[in-house]
């Protein structure tokens, strides 16, 4: 059992269980209680955290990584330092690394898809060296693939801290040393552009599926990064760009100063070379080629230390003369033993002891053999023992593990399809629990390659409707689009998209893209509005590809006549973008208040008018009461024989001038509708 799993650190991160094993450390999932949220911490090897000095370098190193922030940065959110414990709190990446994404896709990737990569690389380079951190292990190992195509780069700073107190090539250096510049072989200083250089060796690996360089030891692959230069990737693989292959061979350099000056140089190439796959950077070669620039001195075969560093020329030359007088002192001695031969001597009788003791073994292998494959046999029984269960784990975690193999070695086999994650084993032969003879000795396994991945299919020159559904089509969906203006592409039409062509994501991968709004809008200037009608002023507006805004239509004016303009804002010769809302006060008139009072009308004898209309009684019977309102004054009350007359005549009194009246009719007490008598008709 695990000891730190179930572990709560600072009475805040609960460790939740080991997600994998480094060199250095180990790195857990856990729990922040504090932030309700997962994490992953790095705790250090006990070993390691034993040196003060190491610890006390690694907690300033991770302290100044916390300080970056960029998308294509595994973030550092916490650095804890105690007595018996040191470890960063991260960013827990959902995704694997490059180098296992590489070998799901058989190790070479095309070059679209290595352009994608290496971009999101450089820009993190670019980040943290404006920062004054230097990576010091950029490789594929160190690199996070996520599952919507983006990269994070892990570990910044902390290869520094390990490598700070050593400089030999042999601790962890395997997995490293196929990535490291000259000058860190060779144990001099570096600087930014020995990061530069290891990021090529990254995009010449996922260009070419190979590494520039091989070698049985960690010293023999750091020489040939010093003295030799790699087959150009097109050599490999021609159907790379030319000038891809390039921007490889420039950023692998021996030489710094042939090297692009800053990460931010070389980003600029790979942009350039984006958009225009078939531009020419027309680099020298000889930027690639150290050996037609470097003097005598320094084209000789350079000698390696233990250190990586070059000897120095005195040291040199007393390590040749030791060498020379050795070589004289040899020739010596067997000139010595070519003068003695030439005397009779008695024959030696050591041959024939030789060949007695060369029987004796003979006969005592053949009984050994015998003893151990057919006696043996007839004695007791064959030895068998337990095939382990591998199944569920991650071949990379366990292909070393001799305490769980007990005695048998991992064949990897097929990689498949599988809705396990990446690099975890789905099968064995032999199976689990099995009992088998000694002479068994290999499990064959299956291994996972994560989800049946799709190719992210080209979006270019389609409108944003007609790309969402080309990408349903493929098993993909667009994302929540954002819009950008451009003064090429048309309006509703893609600029650009992520992930990018050719790259491989899991099915129903949200698609990020921007869309073109069209050339920059051209600003308008608000014409004078004031003085005109409402109606005017909303026609000129429109003409002008501006919007009617509100429109207040209360407020009073002694100078403009009631229906025209009186202000408007914007104002006039403001400039504004197309579409801008104009909000526009229209005059209402004189304030009443302040009109003089209205001459009182001329008196007239009033002319009487009486009206009649006949209030139908249907469903009645007897007696009925039939009662009218006008004005709310009672004008007509009678009774009525609904048995005798099918409606009542009503006659209403009124004078001319009157108008029209509404009266209400009630009968026998009930509201029955009104009534619209015209006095003027």
């Amino acid at each position: 059992m695990d000891p730190y799993i179930g572990k709560l650190l600072d009475n805040r991160y609960e460790i939740l269980e080991l997600v994998g094993t480094g060199g250095m450390a180990k790195v857990y999932k856990a729990r922040c209680h504090r932030l309700n949220r997962l994490v992953a911490i790095k705790i250090l090897r006990e070993d390691l955290s034993q040196d003060a000095e190491f610890r006390r370098r690694f907690h300033d190193e991770s302290q100044a990584v916390a300080m970056l922030s960029h998308p294509n940065i595994v973030a550092v959110y916490d650095v804890s330092r105690s007595s018996e414990l040191e470890y960063i709190v991260m960013e827990l990446i959902d995704g694997i690394t490059l180098k296992q994404y590489m070998q799901r896709k058989g190790n070479k990737l095309n070059w679209r898809e290595a352009l994608h990569f290496i971009t999101q690389i450089t820009k993190a380079l670019g980040h943290a060296h404006s920062r004054g951190i230097i990576h010091r292990d950029i490789k594929p190992h160190n690199i996070m693939v996520l599952r919507d195509g983006s990269v994070k780069v892990a570990d910044f700073g902390i290869a520094r801290v390990a490598s700070g107190g050593h400089s030999t090539l042999t601790q962890e250096a395997l997995g490293s040393v196929h990535y490291i510049s000259p000058e860190q072989a060779r144990g001099s200083h570096i600087d930014a552009r020995s990061d530069l250089y290891s990021a090529g060796v990254v995009l010449y690996e996922m260009l070419t599926g190979r590494l520039p360089f091989e070698g049985d030891t960690p010293v023999s692959v750091a020489i040939q990064h010093i003295n030799s230069i790699p087959l150009s990737p097109r050599e490999l693989e021609p159907s790379i760009p030319e000038a891809l292959e390039v921007i490889t061979m420039k950023a692998m350099a021996p030489l710094p100063e042939n090297r692009y000056l800053s990460a931010d140089d070389m980003l600029a190439d790979l942009e350039e070379f984006r958009k225009n796959p078939n531009i020419n950077f027309n680099y020298s070669s000889s930027e690639f080629d150290p050996e037609e620039e470097l003097d005598d001195d320094r084209t000789q075969i350079r000698s390696i230390h233990a250190s990586g560093g070059r000897q120095e020329p005195e040291r040199r030359r007393q390590e040749e003369r030791r060498s020379n007088h050795r070589y004289e002192e040899e020739r010596s001695r067997r000139r010595r033993y070519e003068e003695e031969d030439d005397y009779p001597r008695r024959n030696p009788v050591w041959p024939v002891f030789l060949a007695v003791a060369a029987v004796l073994l003979f006969v005592g292998v053949i009984g050994y053999f015998l003893w151990n494959t057919i006696f043996a046999g007839m004695i007791a029984p064959p030895k068998t023992h337990t095939v382990p269960k591998l199944v569920g784990e991650i071949y990379e975690e366990v292909k070393d593990n001799t305490e769980l193999l007990n005695g048998f070695t991992l064949i990897e086999g097929e990689t498949l399809a599988n809705d396990a994650a990446p690099g975890t084993i789905i099968d064995q032969d032999p199976k689990a629990e099995r009992e088998v003879g000694e002479s068994v000795t290999e499990i064959k396994v299956t291994i996972s390659g994560g989800p049946e991945m799709v190719e992210m299919i080209p979006l270019d020159n389609m409108d944003y409707q007609t790309a969402s559904q080309r990408l349903k089509e493929v098993g993909l969906k667009a994302g929540v689009p954002s819009y950008e203006n451009n003064e090429t592409i048309e309006q509703g039409f893609v600029i650009s998209y992520t992930p990018m062509q050719g790259v491989s994501v899991p099915p129903g991968t949200e698609v990020q893209i921007v869309v073109s709004k069209g050339p920059k809008d051209v600003p308008i200037e608000v014409p004078n509005l004031e003085g005109m009608t409402q109606s005017l002023a909303e026609s000129t507006i429109r003409t002008y590809n501006l919007e009617v805004g509100r429109i207040d239509d209360s407020q009073y004016s002694d100078t403009v006549p009631a229906g025209k303009v009186i202000s408007h804002y914007p104002t006039a010769k403001t400039e504004v973008p197309e579409g801008t809302e104009v909000n526009l006060i229209i005059s209402a008139g004189p304030d009443p208040a302040t009109l003089p009072p209205d001459p009182p009308p001329e008196v007239t004898d009033p002319i009487p008018v009486t009206k009649s209309f006949t209030v139908p009684l249907d469903g009645y019977e007897g007696d009925v009461n039939v009662r009218v309102l006008m004005d709310g004054a009672q004008v007509w009350n009678q009774n009525y024989d609904a048995t005798m007359e099918t409606g009542a005549e009503i006659h209403i009194q009124g004078t001319r001038g009157m108008g029209t009246k509404e009266v209400t009719i009630f009968i026998n007490g009930v509201a029955k509708g009104t009534e619209s008598v015209n006095f003027d008709a």
